[in-house]
């Protein structure tokens, strides 16, 4: 499970910030909360199921969510890919101490048992830094510990590594080189890495072809239906139905069609007939004839399904965005019951209508907000003294209570002299 991941000097992010799951010793609206909303993975450890990410628009919640993406993208594709570190790292550029600095991320993790602490520090052009710990036992002890071309490994501990370290690229990651060649635990480490699913706000081609793939298994389509029907979409089936270059595409808009890969889903709805009062199925293009938000929860189903089975972590940015406020409600409380077991759900979002004490704890509920110099900063609402559970937590935020929140100006102005000019005409 991911116990936090942690970023600095990473677009809008100067100072390192971090985004904790481990859930705080505090006391919620209810005791089924507390028990529901927490994975007790230690005897002293408990973890949080979800997270929810507040803020103004442009305050920094997708620049946690871009850090993940190209912490997990450099993790995995820094050996075959000399150009990902170029791509990816992009640091605090308002203010001039950064310049010329490392981007930091690290992330802390419990695989079978042994919590693992890994990160690197890295430029668009090296590695200036690489570390991973973790334990074994009682005490946390270090695997190995790079700093620029010098790589110390501790042979009891990380022996895997021990004859790996000239095959290392300064534009690569000590841990990537490891796992390409079976090593045990940077394997395990990497591969918890990869498995995150991150979900930007909008379409996405690889979240599309992911869910397409889900109807072409017929064990896993039925399933698949059957979250679209819970969530209220009105399809009673889905299904792909392939299509030759040289078949006519009749009503199909091509260029919408050509991000699919000339594939055609159908989805089924009941019709009603009037004169014998029955209902029958009839089918429609899918991609031109349903709704947005039904087209999102398409893509995203899959994720959702895999994550809840394999105990896997799921990051969306603006979770809130093409959806009704009570499915956003109930697919948060789908993670926080008691048919998730170890996977995580954290969203970034401006529903507020999920800021509510029987729905979140205080420890579930993050701001981000920009200090005068631009740089985001991340805090929780349980740090904020004598926030009773009977607050309404919607109420206070939209205040300004809690911060983060837009500081308007006032749009009628940009029609003062218009009006002005008017009245002297």
């Amino acid at each position: 499970m991911l116990i936090e991941f942690a970023v600095g000097n990473y677009r809008s992010i100067k100072e390192i910030q971090t985004l904790s799951m481990v859930a705080g010793n505090i006391v919620s609206k209810s005791k089924e909360l507390d028990e529901l909303n927490v994975v007790q993975v230690t005897e002293k450890w408990k973890l949080l199921k979800s997270k929810a990410i507040y803020g103004a628009n442009a305050s920094g919640k997708s620049n946690i969510i871009r850090a993940m993406v190209a912490f997990i993208r450099i993790v995995n594709n820094s050996v075959k890919d000399d150009s990902v570190l170029y791509r990816f790292i992009e640091e605090f550029r308002l203010s001039s101490d950064c310049d010329d600095q490392p981007s930091f991320f690290q992330i802390m993790l419990l695989i079978g048992g042994v919590f693992y602490r890994y990160g690197f520090e890295a430029t668009r052009t090296a590695i200036i830094s690489e570390w991973l710990y973790g334990t074994p036992g009682k005490k946390e002890v270090q695997f190995f510990l790079r700093q620029e071309d010098d790589i110390t490994i501790n042979e009891k501990q990380f022996s895997e590594g021990s004859k790996l370290k000239e095959l290392v690229r300064k534009d690569a990651l000590f841990l990537t080189v490891v796992k390409s060649l079976n090593g045990e635990i940077s394997k395990k480490v990497s591969n918890f890495i990869y498995s995150i699913a991150v979900i930007p706000g909008l379409s996405d081609q690889e979240m599309i072809h992911n869910a397409i793939g889900f109807l072409e298994n017929e064990t896993e389509r039925p399933r698949l239906v059957e979250m679209l029907k819970v969530a209220d979409t009105g399809i009673q089936d889905i299904v792909k139905i392939d299509i030759k270059e040289d078949e006519g595409d009749g009503n199909i808009v091509k260029e919408e069609r050509a991000k699919y890969g000339r594939v055609v889903i159908g989805s089924a709805h009941q019709k009603l007939d009037v004169k014998t009062n029955t209902k029958f199925l009839i089918g429609f293009d899918f991609l031109l004839n349903e709704s947005e938000g039904s087209k999102k929860m398409f893509e995203i189903s899959p994720v959702i399904l895999r994550a809840l089975e394999r105990g896997i972590p799921v990051i969306i940015d603006e979770f809130d965005a093409r959806f009704h406020p009570l499915l956003s409600k109930k697919l948060v409380q789908l993670f926080n019951s008691s048919v998730n077991i170890k996977s995580q759900f954290i969203f970034a979002t401006h529903d507020t209508n999920l800021l509510d004490a029987s729905v979140l704890r205080r420890d579930q509920i993050c701001f981000v907000e920009k200090d005068q110099g631009g740089a985001s900063h991340f805090y929780t609402l349980a740090e904020f003294k004598g926030v009773r559970n009977d607050a309404s937590f919607e109420k206070d935020y939209i205040s300004g209570k809690y911060g983060a929140i837009p500081f308007l100006g006032d749009f009628n102005s940009l029609f003062d002299i218009d009006a002005e000019e008017n009245k002297s005409n």
